[in-house]
C-alpha cells in the first residue's frame, strides 16, 4: 500500500448503501408504496422491468451485511432510511416495525464497532404524498420535517452522524423535469418548485435534527465538475448554466444564503414567473452546518446549444441551452462516464475557493464506478478497474486536502452490487458481488484492497 497517499488520524473510512436499492421486503412488516415502487413497475420506465422488489434482501440479511463491514474494517457505514417504512403514507404515527428494523440495523452496527451515518430521504418519496403534488408543493417539505422528528426522536441516541437529503438535484431534475427518475415527470416551473422545496425541507429537518441534540447534521449533494467544451464566450456561458442547474442552485442558498445571480439566464421565463421562494426561505436553508456531503463520479463536458423546446410554455426545467460533449481520451466505466481523477481534485479546491470559511468540513458520501464485473474461474471477481479508480481518486482527493480542503471522511459506492435506478440490475456499482438468484455475497478484489488500505491506517 505504500503507493496510496496517507490520510490523517481521525479520517473515517465507510461505506454506502441506500435503501431501495438494497433493503427489498418492499410490501412487509407496514411499508407503503414509495414513488420508485410505482415508477419501476410501470411498463417502460426502468431497464429489463427490474423493481426493488427484492432488490439485495438487505431487511432479512442485515446481520450478514453488518457482517462484511465488520471484516472490511470500516469506521463508519452510511445508510438511507425508507421514508415509506415509518409512514406508509407520508404523514400520521410512526409504523413501529419499520422503525424496528432501523433500530435493529443501528444496535447491529453499534456492536462490531461501526458507527451509524443516516440519510433521511434517499429518493423514496411515499407515493401518497406524490399524489398531492410531491416536492412541487411546500406541504411535502413540512411532513419531511415531521418525518425528521419520528426518526430522531427514535434513532439520535444512537446515530451521531445525519444527512437530511440525498442528491437533491436528482430528485429535482431527473425526477420532475427529465423524467428519467421518480415519478417520471417532464415540467418546467414546477421542477423549479421541487428543488426549492427539497431545499425547505433540509432546512426544516435541520431544524429537528437540532431539537434532537445529534452530533453531526448535514447533506449530501452531487455537483458536476462542468468545464466548457472550448474556451469561446458562448460554451463558458453553457458551463454556467450547467453550473447553475447541477450545483449553484444548492451551494449558493445553503452555504452563501442566496440564490444564484445566474438564474433567471439559466431559466428564463420559468424562473422569472415563480411564487415559490418566499421570505425567510433563505434563512431556514443557509443553517450552519457540521459538515457537506460530496458524491462525486466523474465530470462533465458541457458546449453551448439552442433550446431543445423553443416554446417557453412547453420548456423543461432542464433544457438550458447545453450539451454534453464526449470527454477525450479517456477510460470509460460500464455507465460509459469518463475517469479523470484530477477533476475530483479540482471540484473540491474549486468548492474551498467560491465559498471560503462559509465551506463546512467535507465528507465525500459516494465515490465509486461501475464495471464490467465477471466472476472468474476461481469463484473471484478480479475488479481491476475499480480497485485503480478508488486509487487514483483517493490520490486526487488527497491532493485536495495538501491544498487546504477540510476533508473528514470517504465513503466508498456501494457496499453492495444493487438496483441501479432507472438502469435495474445491469450496472454493478459494488466492492461486494451479489447473485441476484441466490442472493449470495462474494467481496471482490476491490473489497480487499480497500480493507488493506483501512488497516494500513489503522496500524
Amino acid at each position: 500500500m505504500s503507493d496510496l497517499p496517507v490520510f490523517p488520524e481521525g479520517f473515517v473510512f465507510g461505506a454506502a448503501t441506500a435503501s431501495y436499492q438494497i433493503e427489498g421486503a418492499a410490501n412487509e412488516d407496514g411499508r407503503g408504496p414509495s414513488i420508485w415502487d410505482v415508477y419501476s413497475h410501470t411498463p417502460g420506465r426502468t431497464d429489463g422491468g427490474d423493481t426493488g422488489d427484492v432488490a439485495c434482501d438487505h431487511y432479512h440479511r442485515y446481520p450478514e451485511d453488518v457482517a462484511l463491514l465488520r471484516d472490511l474494517g470500516v469506521e463508519s457505514y452510511r445508510f438511507s432510511i425508507a421514508w415509506p417504512r415509518i409512514q406508509p403514507t407520508g404523514q400520521g404515527p410512526a409504523n413501529q416495525k419499520g422503525l424496528d428494523f432501523y433500530s435493529r440495523l443501528v444496535d447491529e452496527l453499534l456492536e462490531a464497532g461501526i458507527e451509524p451515518a443516516a440519510t433521511l430521504y434517499h429518493w423514496d418519496l411515499p407515493q401518497a404524498l406524490e399524489d398531492k403534488g410531491g416536492w412541487r408543493v411546500r406541504e411535502t417539505a413540512e411532513r419531511f420535517a415531521e418525518y425528521t422528528a419520528i426518526v430522531a426522536g427514535h434513532l439520535a441516541d444512537r446515530v451521531p452522524r445525519w444527512i437530511t437529503l440525498n442528491e437533491p438535484w436528482c430528485s429535482a431534475f431527473l425526477g420532475y423535469s427529465v423524467g428519467r427518475h421518480a415519478p417520471g415527470a417532464q415540467e418546467g416551473t414546477p421542477a423549479l418548485a421541487a428543488a426549492h422545496h427539497l431545499l425547505v425541507g433540509h432546512g426544516l429537518a435541520v431544524k429537528e435534527l437540532r431539537a434532537a441534540g445529534v452530533r453531526e447534521v448535514g447533506i449530501t449533494l452531487n455537483p458536476d465538475f462542468n468545464v466548457p467544451a472550448t474556451d469561446s464566450d458562448a460554451d463558458r456561458g453553457a458551463a454556467l448554466r450547467a453550473d447553475t442547474q447541477h450545483n449553484l442552485v444548492w451551494t449558493d442558498p445553503i452555504l452563501a444564503g442566496r440564490y444564484p445571480a445566474s438564474d433567471e439566464d439559466t431559466w428564463g421565463e420559468l424562473i422569472t414567473r415563480q411564487d415559490f421562494r418566499l421570505d425567510g426561505d433563505l434563512d431556514l436553508i443557509a443553517q450552519p452546518l457540521d459538515f457537506l456531503g460530496v458524491n462525486y463520479y466523474r465530470p462533465t463536458l458541457v458546449a453551448d446549444a439552442p433550446h431543445r423546446e423553443p416554446d417557453a410554455s412547453l420548456r423543461t426545467a432542464s433544457d438550458n441551452r447545453y450539451v454534453e460533449r464526449s470527454w477525450p481520451d479517456v477510460r470509460r466505466n460500464s455507465m460509459n462516464w469518463p475517469v479523470v481523477p484530477e477533476t475530483f481534485t479540482q471540484l473540491l479546491t474549486g468548492l474551498k475557493e467560491r465559498y471560503g470559511d462559509a465551506l463546512p468540513p467535507i465528507h465525500i458520501t459516494e465515490n465509486g464506478t461501475a464495471e464490467y464485473d465477471e466472476v472468474s474461474a476461481d469463484g473471484a471477481v478480479h475488479d481491476a478497474d475499480r480497485v485503480t479508480y478508488l486509487q487514483e481518486h483517493l490520490t486526487a482527493l488527497r491532493t485536495a486536502m495538501d491544498a487546504g480542503v477540510d476533508v473528514r471522511g470517504y465513503y466508498v459506492w456501494s457496499l453492495l452490487d444493487n438496483f441501479e435506478w432507472a438502469l435495474g440490475y445491469a450496472k454493478r456499482f459494488g466492492i461486494v458481488r451479489v447473485d441476484y438468484d441466490t442472493q449470495e455475497r462474494t467481496p471482490k478484489d476491490s473489497y480487499h484492497w480497500y480493507r488493506k488500505l483501512i488497516e494500513a491506517h489503522k496500524g
